[in-house]
């Protein structure tokens, strides 16, 4: 592209260099020499330059032998990595030098894409992903002026699961603070998902550098700790969405770095956390939730799937001081039963979507309780929930009318007489899974069909009803997609 420009661009006047020992040197950039009838005026305009200041240029990975596909090397083209072990590393390159000019006063072209203007070119990195942004900063001296353009560097994204995440994030955070030294206004979100050698080294180069940082995403990243989601959240006071969901050795969120000290005045200011997925977190117990409703009062989403060893006792203190929780999943904690959305139901007006998913001990008393006093519920998650029957749905039906989306499927004792109480007073259901319900037939679907027109979704799959009942709901629910098992039904 600008690379090739005769006029404006010619080679670079350095090669890529490293700042530390410890990055690996696999893929070298062969320097090319400036020629020597360069104009003085041009010397002196080098002499200017800042060319010690480092800037990722890439975060590549280096292939094994044994891999098939073969690395990407630092000009873009093909090469085998001559080192036995497969791993990402960060490659840092100095700033790109100024390209000679031709002296040629007629018969010069231009790149096409050197013809766009400075604001054109951004509009095009600003849809570009991290590693690919570092990339564009390598070809010449203009992009390498663009695409570090603090516009484009609000949010940093990293995958893979060889990446050396700690030093990928260091080195960014670096660059990025070369304008405002020590700190980085302009980063506000780094996901960092599927990184799993991410430790909290590289969590914390972020919350030392990026003060303003608004969502953290490491979802899958198993060496993180407590330590470093302390640090996170005491050094960014504006942090609003949190997803540490499969970090097993995650068990807090909190202000100080003991996890069992409750939040007092003596602490100071609350966390403003608004959205938390600790999914998988199986480590997170009862005195550990409890410190986070105390820390976190401003929550609105709360995913707690698979933290098994969570009970009844701990939504009794999200109740209390988490008022305003919209969205709530306690799918596959198993100790959670009646008494537990007893608690959930002092959320009142305020729930919106909840998920019991395989929690075996909970009822009709349980959902009585959330149906009672949540009646703008839209979303319910029973599956596998075998206690429910056609009286605890005919009350979630009677208190709920503004349900959309219904999920009893693998609850046994669910039958026509529950779906018939479902039709006539939700009749805006949208998603309705039934899957293995073996008491519901055909009369029930019909009645569906016949007063929820707007049914999109309907999950019959291990159920035994006709071919005729499933087209009577397809007649009915032009719109709705029908996932089934009868093989007489297409």
């Amino acid at each position: 592209m600008g690379a090739n420009n005769g006029k404006q661009y010619g080679s670079e006047g350095k090669g890529s260099s490293s700042i530390s020992s410890d990055i690996s040197s696999s893929t070298d950039h062969t320097p090319t020499k400036a020629p020597k009838n360069v104009a003085t005026t041009e010397d002196s305009d080098r002499s200017t330059r800042t060319l010690s200041t480092p800037s990722p240029g890439l975060i590549l990975p280096t292939k094994s032998p044994s891999l098939s596909s073969p690395a990407l090397s630092i000009n873009g083209h093909e090469s085998t990595s001559p080192s036995g072990s497969a791993e990402t590393v960060a490659m840092v390159h100095t700033q790109p030098g100024t390209q000679t000019r031709s002296r040629q006063s007629k018969g010069q072209h231009y790149a096409p894409i050197d013809l766009l203007p400075d604001h054109a070119l951004l509009q095009i990195f600003s849809h570009l992903p991290t590693n690919q942004l570092c990339c564009c900063a390598r070809v010449c001296r203009r992009w390498y002026n663009l695409a570090w353009d603090p516009r484009l560097w609000s949010t940093v994204r990293l995958t893979g699961e060889l990446l050396h995440a700690d030093r990928a994030l260091r080195v960014l955070t670096h660059r990025l603070c070369q304008d405002t030294p020590n700190v980085c206004l302009t980063l506000e979100t780094v996901v960092a998902s599927g990184c799993r050698r991410l430790t909290d080294r590289g969590l914390h180069a972020v919350a030392q550098c990026c003060p303003e940082l608004r969502r953290l995403e490491v979802t899958g990243c198993y060496n993180i700790s407590n330590e470093a989601v302390f640090e996170v959240v005491s050094c960014c006071p504006n942090l609003e969405h949190l997803n540490v969901s499969g970090c097993s050795k995650v068990t807090c969120i909190s202000l100080t770095q003991e996890a069992s000290v409750q939040l007092s005045p003596l602490h100071g200011q609350q966390i403003s956390i608004h959205y938390l997925d600790m999914s998988d977190c199986f480590s997170l117990e009862d005195q550990g939730l409890r410190t986070i409703a105390s820390h976190c009062p401003r929550l609105t989403h709360l995913y707690l799937r698979r933290c098994t060893r969570l009970t009844d006792e701990a939504l009794r203190h999200l109740a209390l001081h988490c008022p305003s929780v919209r969205e709530l999943s306690l799918s596959d904690c198993r100790l959670v039963g009646d008494f537990g959305l007893r608690e959930v139901a002092r959320l009142e007006g305020c729930l919106r979507y909840l998920s019991v998913a395989h929690c075996g001990r909970i009822t009709d008393v349980g959902v009585r309780y959330v149906a009672r006093y949540c009646p703008r519920l839209r979303y319910l998650n029973a599956r596998g929930c075998e206690g429910l029957t056609d009286h605890g749905l005919g009350h979630l039906a009677r208190s709920c009318p503004k349900l959309k989306s219904l999920d009893v499927g693998k609850c046994p004792l669910v039958s026509d007489s529950g779906l018939e109480q479902l039709a006539l007073y939700c009749q805006g259901l949208r998603r309705l899974s039934l899957r293995a319900c073996e008491s519901v037939t055909g009369r029930g679907l019909r009645a569906i069909a016949a007063n929820c027109c707007d049914l999109q979704l309907l999950n019959v799959q291990d159920c035994e009803v006709s071919p005729e009942a499933l087209r009577f709901v397809r007649r009915h629910c032009r719109r709705c997609v029908i996932e089934h098992t009868n093989p007489g039904f297409f």
